[in-house]
């Protein structure tokens, strides 16, 4: 999670959905910090790990991406979170880096 300046510290708080750490509180933690500003990537992963943090992130108006099942090793994160319709771009691996480069390039103009 982030503190309030902004740095991720571990918490000692208990499992969130069986995981600790849990990539979904460190999401939700960034979506409250910056809200719009955040840029969500999802990638390969089993379980559900981050489907929430991703809807946390997409309902904060930030903007959220995940890879595409051809080039998944395992769907089953970033299916969990197009499921909850949380999603704005499904990409595969190879696009991810260059469309998330463009989203920061064109938020600071």
């Amino acid at each position: 999670m982030l503190s309030d300046r902004g740095q991720f510290v571990y918490s000692h708080a208990s499992a969130e959905g069986g995981h600790r750490p849990s990539i979904t509180v460190m999401m939700k933690s960034v979506a409250q910090s910056y809200g719009k500003k955040t840029v969500g990537v999802l990638l390969t992963g089993m379980g559900r790990d981050g489907a929430e943090g991703m809807q946390a992130i997409a309902r904060a108006g930030g903007f959220t991406i995940a890879q595409d099942e051809e080039t998944c090793v395992v769907f089953g994160m970033p299916k969990e979170a197009i499921a909850l319709d949380a999603v704005q771009k499904i990409l595969p691996i190879s696009a991810i880096a260059p469309l998330r480069s463009r989203l920061i390039v064109n938020s600071s103009e």
